[in-house]
């Protein structure tokens, strides 16, 4: 919750809180496994917002935030922002994609 009357502030201080969330649990998956973007955003309290996960994460850059073991809700594997064939090949060394 935001106490300031700049509501501009208080949006940035909320966002925050999410993207911190967000890294949170994608910190949390296991190597060799999985979760969704739909299940990052529930587990980060904002169920609906899985397109604002896949935005945090095309920005993230931080080794010790495994964005490559989120993937949608269909199956692929999605977006990475170091490129799709980076992604899979990270996968496939985890053990969740076949080589």
């Amino acid at each position: 919750m935001c106490f300031s009357t700049n509501v501009k502030s208080c949006y940035t201080v909320m966002k925050k809180s999410f993207t911190q969330k967000v890294h949170e649990v994608v910190k949390e998956i296991p190597k060799g496994s999985v979760l969704t973007y739909q299940q990052v955003a529930e587990k980060s309290g904002s169920p609906g917002a899985y397109r604002a996960v896949g935005s945090i994460l095309k920005k993230n850059y931080d080794p010790s935030i495994p964005c490559h073991r989120v993937i949608k809700s269909n199956g692929e594997v999605g977006q990475y922002n170091r490129g799709n064939e980076k992604k899979i090949e990270l996968l496939r060394e985890e053990g969740v994609l076949e080589k």
